[in-house]
């Protein structure tokens, strides 16, 4: 432990790694070092299921020998030569690639800001199976509950070394406490489940594991004797928990490797509103112990919060420095993709929202993946609640939920109750008339 908490034989086998590049023959080179350490509880049924602890490294070296290039990977680095020689080897024999190289020496960081991604606590497996059973006690309590999913409590440190033979090197520890259950109600035929979970960087901003049981536990009760819907079109309304996806479509969609390869139903509305004025989506990755937050990006540039939307406006492809060379645009710190992104909330209370739909459906599972990321068609099994005369009322189930992204996201409507819980953090999201395929 105290080797991961110091980094510096991660920090000497990047640096080897990069040397024994030059030395086999590579113009440039960068190589990432990682190391994770885990360890993590399952209960069900008040007793330990599974007890599961890791440690493990890896290693990654990219090579480029005039435009072409190569990368090679390991989990045990017993000669850093014999790799290096490897990829240089795979490298001359790769096609060329007219934007392959480093990022521009005038991007790196220089500096890198204490983000406060390090909790020094490290639970006992005691201490992490104490957590579960709490959580998986609070679950079983809400009266309908019938029996257990299970839950769980985990822990991780995992450190990151990137160098490069231009002269970068940085470091950086990160920690992540996790706490989950589930519960299932009902019998025979007419079980539902559902879950809760939360994780977070330091262990003190971490929920109660009674209140993750119990808000599991809730949930799933919630979800007894669904019925149907029928077919048409009606107003679908998020939940928060789930509305992120609508995000992550849009940034699938705007990264710089889908606009270069014409993949994108997005591709030519840079500069273009798609979504209402108002809206914004950021994505920070300073952001103080946040989940998905690092202090340079996986090629070393210098990395600062980024508008992707500003008043419903596409601001900027997702670039590293080679899709931003095939785009003809400058790297804009996101090589290895985004990091905490948020959509900023509206004005309308939750209970406000459901109201201004009237009627409708509140969606608080998806199933599925139906989304065509070439043309915007979407398509995703669904469970929730029917919303009738601007109230929840009755759970519902096995609807499947349609459209295009590019009709959607002109229509959608958000509310104000955001909440910082996982690394894509958006509010209750409405979208008017989705097509509906239900009884």
């Amino acid at each position: 432990m105290n080797a991961l908490l110091s980094q510096a034989d991660l920090v000497d086998r990047a640096a080897r790694l990069v040397e024994a590049a030059k030395k086999a023959g590579a113009d440039a080179a960068d190589a990432v070092s990682r190391r994770r350490v885990s360890l993590g509880v399952d209960v069900r049924l008040g007793k330990v299921e599974e007890t599961s602890r890791a440690e493990g490294d890896d290693f990654s070296l990219r090579v480029f020998v005039g435009k072409r290039n190569a990368s090679v990977s390991a989990n045990v680095l017993t000669s850093p030569a014999e790799l290096a020689e490897r990829a240089v080897a795979m490298a001359k024999a790769a096609p060329e690639d007219p934007y392959a190289g480093l990022a521009d020496p005038a991007t790196l960081a220089t500096t890198f800001p204490d983000l406060d991604l390090l909790d020094a606590t490290i639970p006992t497996a005691d201490e992490l199976t104490a957590v579960a059973l709490e959580a998986e006690d609070a679950a079983r309590a809400v009266p309908g509950v019938t029996n257990s999913g299970g839950a769980g409590a985990g822990w991780s440190l995992g450190g990151v070394v990137l160098a490069t033979s231009h002269g970068f090197a940085g470091s950086y520890l990160a920690s992540r406490f996790s706490v989950s259950a589930v519960a299932i109600a009902g019998e025979g035929t007419g079980m539902e489940r559902d879950h809760d979970h939360a994780s977070r960087i330091h262990r003190s901003d971490l929920p109660s594991a009674s209140e993750i049981g119990r808000t599991a536990g809730e949930r799933t009760v919630r979800r007894l004797n669904p019925g149907k819907m029928p077919t048409g079109r009606a107003n679908v309304v998020y939940e928060s928990r789930i509305a992120s996806s609508l995000v992550g479509h849009l940034v699938g969609a705007i990264s710089g490797a889908a606009i270069a390869r014409k993949t994108s139903f997005l591709g030519d509305k840079l500069g273009q509103r798609v979504m209402p004025a108002g809206f914004r989506i950021t994505d920070d990755p300073l952001r103080i112990r946040g989940l998905a937050s690092r202090p340079f990006d996986g090629e070393g540039a210098k990395v600062a919060p980024l508008d992707l939307v500003d008043d419903g406006v596409i601001m900027t492809w997702i670039l590293d420095s080679t899709t931003g060379r095939e785009l003809g645009l400058p790297s804009n710190g996101r090589a290895g993709g985004t990091t905490n992104m948020t959509l900023l909330p509206g004005t309308l209370s939750f209970e406000e929202l459901i109201a201004e739909v009237g009627n409708g459906v509140y969606v608080t599972d998806l199933i599925g993946s139906g989304v065509n990321q070439v043309t915007g068609d979407y398509s995703r099994g669904a469970a929730g609640f029917l919303i009738e005369n601007g109230q929840i009322g009755r759970p519902v189930n096995e609807i499947t939920i349609a459209g295009n992204l590019l009709e959607m996201y002109p229509r959608m409507v958000i509310a104000n109750d955001l909440e910082y819980r996982y690394a894509t953090n958006v509010p209750t999201i409405a979208v008017e008339g989705m097509m509906i395929a239900g009884r």
